[in-house]
C-alpha cells in the first residue's frame, strides 16, 4: 500500500528522491526493516498471551527425553512469524501483481491449517491434532489452486508447465499433462519438510531463512530482463516482486529466532512450519526454478529422506529378521546427532552452516551452464 502512496506522490508531485520507491531492491530492503520491527513488537505480546492462556508445547515422546523439559513452552509462534511477513509484504509489494497474490494467498491458507492443527492440540488437547488426511487435503487444495491459476492465468502462458534445468544452458524440462500432480507432491513435500524440521530451537525458521535469502537472489534475476539473459535463464516478467516477499519472510524469520533461539521462548509449531514449507515450494514453482530445490532446500531434503530410509528399513528388516532395525539412533536426523551427543546449539549452527553452503552452491549454478 506505501508502495501505490509513494507511486502516486512521485507521478503527482516528482519530489527528489521519491523515485526510490518504485525499485525492488529499495522495497524489499524496507520491507525486511518493517518485518524484524514487527516481530519485534508482534514477539513479546503473543509470548505473554500464549504464556496467561497456558498454551504450551506437549511433551514430545518421539524426540529424545531431554526434550521433555520443554513441555509447557508457548508455541503457535507462527502467527508472529507469518504476520511480519504479510503485514510487510502488503505495505511494500505490489499487491496487484499475480505472484504476490498467489503467495500470499498459498501462505495464509497453510497458515490456517496448521493454526488449526496447533489449535486442537494446545487448546482442545487432542494429541493428535488435525487428523493428518484433513491436513493433507488442506495441503492438496491450495496447490491444486495455485496449480490451476498457472495453466490458465495470462500472465504464465509461455511457460506454465516447464521448469529451468540447472547446470544446462538455455535447457528447460516440459512437465506437460504432469504439471499439477508434480506441483502438487512439490508443495505437500515441501510443507511437511519444513516441520520435520522444526525440532530442535531455531533449526527450522534459521535454515528457512538462509533458503529465502539465497531464493530472493534468484527472485530479482528471474524477473530482471537484463540479469537473466546474461545468465541464460528464464525470464519470467512480474517474478522479481516476489523479491519483496522473500525479504519479507527473511527479516521475519530473523525477528522470530531472536525469541527462537536456544533456549526457546516460543515454538512456532505447525501454524508457522507448514506454512513456511509451502511458501518456499510455492516460491520456487512460481520461478520455475523446481529442480533446484533440492539443492537450496537441501537441509530439508535430508531431513525427510532420513525420515524415509528409517521407516522403510525398519519395515524391511521386520518382514526379513522378524525385530526391525534402525539406521540412525533417531529420526529425522538431527536427533541422531543429538543422541550422538551433540549439543542442541552445536546442531543447530552446523545445520545453518550448511545452509549457506546449500545457498552458495544453489547461486552458482546460475553461472556454472
Amino acid at each position: 500500500m506505501l508502495y501505490y502512496l509513494f507511486n502516486f506522490i512521485n507521478q503527482k508531485f516528482s519530489p527528489p528522491g521519491f523515485d526510490i520507491f518504485r525499485f525492488i531492491t529499495f522495497r524489499s530492503a524496507a520491507t525486511a526493516v518493517t518485518a524484524l520491527l514487527i516481530s519485534f513488537i508482534l514477539g513479546p505480546k503473543i509470548i505473554d498471551y500464549l504464556k496467561k492462556k497456558q498454551i504450551g508445547e506437549a511433551a514430545k515422546l518421539e524426540a529424545p527425553k531431554n526434550h521433555l523439559s520443554k513441555a509447557g513452552t508457548p508455541t503457535m509462534g507462527g502467527l508472529i512469524v507469518i504476520g511480519s511477513t504479510l503485514i510487510p509484504t502488503l505495505l511494500w509489494g505490489d499487491i496487484k501483481n499475480i505472484f504476490i497474490i498467489l503467495i500470499m494467498v498459498v501462505t495464509a491458507w497453510l497458515c490456517a491449517v496448521g493454526f488449526l492443527d496447533d489449535y486442537l492440540k494446545v487448546v482442545k488437547k487432542k494429541q493428535k491434532g488435525l487428523i493428518g488426511t484433513y491436513k493433507i487435503i488442506g495441503q492438496v487444495l491450495i496447490s491444486l489452486i495455485l496449480g490451476l491459476v498457472i495453466t490458465f492465468h495470462p500472465q504464465f502462458e509461455k511457460f506454465y508447465s516447464i521448469t529451468t534445468v540447472p547446470f544446462f544452458k538455455d535447457l528447460v524440462f516440459d512437465y506437460s499433462y504432469f504439471y499439477i500432480p508434480v506441483l502438487i507432491f512439490i508443495m505437500v513435500a515441501t510443507s511437511n519438510a519444513v516441520n520435520l524440521t522444526d525440532g530442535l530451537d531455531g533449526l527450522a525458521i534459521g535454515t528457512v531463512s538462509i533458503s529465502f535469502l539465497g531464493l530472493a537472489g534468484i527472485c530479482y534475476v528471474t524477473g530482471h530482463e537484463v540479469f537473466s539473459d546474461y545468465l541464460n535463464i528464464l525470464y519470467i516478467p512480474g517474478s522479481g516482486e516476489l523479491t519483496v516477499f522473500c525479504a519479507s519472510l527473511v527479516g521475519a524469520g530473523l525477528g522470530f529466532l531472536w525469541y527462537n533461539s536456544y533456549p526457546a521462548e516460543i515454538f512456532m509449531g505447525d501454524t508457522g512450519s507448514l506454512a513456511l514449507g509451502g511458501a518456499l515450494g510455492a516460491v520456487f514453482i512460481l520461478v520455475k526454478k523446481e529442480l533446484v530445490l533440492p539443492i537450496l532446500g537441501g537441509i530439508f531434503f535430508i531431513e525427510t529422506v532420513s525420515v524415509l530410509i528409517q521407516k522403510i528399513y525398519f519395515k524391511y528388516t521386520k518382514k526379513k529378521y522378524g525385530a526391525g532395525k534402525r539406521i540412525f539412533k533417531m529420526a529425522p536426523i538431527h536427533h541422531h546427532f543429538e543422541l550422538c551427543g551433540w549439543s542442541e546449539p552445536k546442531i543447530v549452527v552446523r545445520f545453518y552452516i550448511v545452509a549457506v553452503l546449500l545457498a552458495i552452491l544453489t547461486l552458482t549454478t546460475f553461472k556454472v551452464r
